[in-house]
């Protein structure tokens, strides 16, 4: 309210300034020709063509009483000082003038108008230094109405405006308490509509957010627990000896190893979501030959996809394809891509792992030959414990992190990553870089 008050205030002050010029230059012009409208009059009394000529004497009481002097002139010579001698040559050649002049450190306006044979009529009034007296109380009272309506306007606008701030204040104070059901009305203006949209998008986007976390934390957990409950079951076996034999023991062994190995994979993929979201996440870029990391992804995987009795089948350019990216990284999204491929590829199903350019961009991909994904699975991918969600108890599903871990990585390193329909049938996973140029 104050600041809307300012404004009004200021707005009338600048009007102010700029209405007083005005109206004073207005002033002045006025006067102007009031005064050349009076020599003209005078030049024509006192001209010696007219039938009787007035005095002199009498025209200077005259006009001297309403406050303009006059002065006569000869042969381009005044009779009074404060006429200045180029405007008595003017007049002397019989030029009309309409000038100005200082006389003791005041403003004159001269009006000068020859009357024949080389003479002439001056006639001088100051200046006006104000504005004239019957311009100052309607200017005043223009300005004082203007400042009062300013006031008027800033108080409403500022009520109208500060009440839908207040309460959009007041919303956000009650989702920052945990509120997720507030909501506020679409109102004008424009700007006021736009901030309670906001809000209440921003409300949505929190609940939505918070009931992903609370399905995502009920998904970990029981991921979490499941491997826990068979290392404490196996450990309270081996603690009170109530295994029959020694193979017995290595078999209990082998089950808390492979359990702990898969609650050291959730907890690690548990921890890089989190370091993805940090900016200092390292990424060391060089340039790299993706056939050749293709190539070695291949030779790492074809043990593990021989003893599952898959196919394995690698595609790649016969020339270097180079990019600039961290290989660390793109390895580990190529080893959670064929992690994802091999859990669900029956055996004696394809595998492919696929390198090819279109031009300006390196795809990689990798293709499986297992159930695949719907439609509505590809849009959703890649979002954190979806797939898991949905097919858990369905099919073999891992800890519900890798693909979403897999698209901030791709993410990170400034490229791009699609899920689709794999011409094997089932699913395919492709990763977009840009090639070195």
């Amino acid at each position: 309210m104050l600041v809307t008050c300012a404004v009004a205030v200021i707005s009338v002050l600048v009007t102010a300034a700029v209405a007083v010029p005005l109206a004073r230059a207005a002033g002045a012009r006025a006067e102007r020709r009031g005064l050349g409208q009076q020599a003209d009059v005078v030049a024509a009394l006192v001209a010696k063509r007219t039938e009787r000529p007035v005095r002199t004497a009498v025209l200077v009481r005259r006009l001297r009483a309403a406050g303009v002097e006059l002065a006569v002139v000869t042969h381009g010579t005044a009779d009074r000082d404060w006429v200045p001698s180029r405007v008595a040559r003017r007049l002397g050649r019989g030029e009309a003038v309409d000038t100005s002049a200082r006389r003791g450190g005041r403003r004159l306006l001269l009006a000068g108008r020859p009357t024949g044979a080389g003479e002439g009529v001056v006639l001088a009034q100051p200046v006006p230094r104000l504005l004239p007296g019957a311009a100052v109380l309607p200017l005043a009272l223009a300005l004082v109405a203007g400042l009062i309506a300013g006031l008027l306007a800033g108080v409403l606008l500022a009520r109208r405006l500060s009440g839908p701030i207040r309460r959009a204040a007041g919303a956000a104070r009650r989702m920052s308490a945990g509120d997720r059901s507030v909501r506020l009305p679409v109102e004008d203006p424009a700007e006021v509509a736009e901030l309670s949209s906001a809000l209440n998008q921003l409300a949505g986007a929190l609940a939505a957010s918070e009931g992903r976390q609370r399905e995502f934390l009920l998904s970990v957990s029981h991921e979490l627990r499941t491997p826990l409950t068979a290392i404490r079951g196996y450990g309270e076996a081996l603690a009170d000896g109530v295994l029959p034999d020694e193979a017995a023991v290595r078999s209990a062994g082998a089950t808390v190893l492979a359990e702990s190995a898969r609650l050291d994979r959730l907890v690690t993929d548990l921890l890089a979501l989190a370091r993805l979201a940090a900016q200092d996440f390292p990424i060391e870029l060089v340039d790299v030959d993706l056939v050749d990391l293709v190539t070695a992804a291949a030779a790492a995987w074809a043990p593990r996809c021989r003893t599952s009795g898959l196919e394995l089948r690698t595609e790649v350019p016969p020339g270097p394809v180079g990019v600039r990216t961290d290989p660390g990284r793109l390895r580990q999204v190529l080893d959670g891509l064929m992690e994802n491929a091999l859990r669900v590829v029956p055996a004696g199903g394809p595998v492919v792992l696929a390198l090819r350019t279109d031009g300006r961009s390196a795809v990689l991909e990798v293709r499986d030959g297992g159930p695949g994904l719907s439609d509505d699975d590809l849009a959703t991918a890649f979002e954190r414990g979806r797939l898991y969600r949905k097919y858990r108890g369905v099919r073999r599903v891992g800890t519900g992190l890798g693909l979403a871990l897999a698209a901030r990585l791709v993410a990170r390193l400034g490229g791009r990553i699609a899920a689709g329909h794999a011409a094997e049938g089932g699913a395919a996973f492709t990763v977009t870089l840009p090639i070195l140029t």
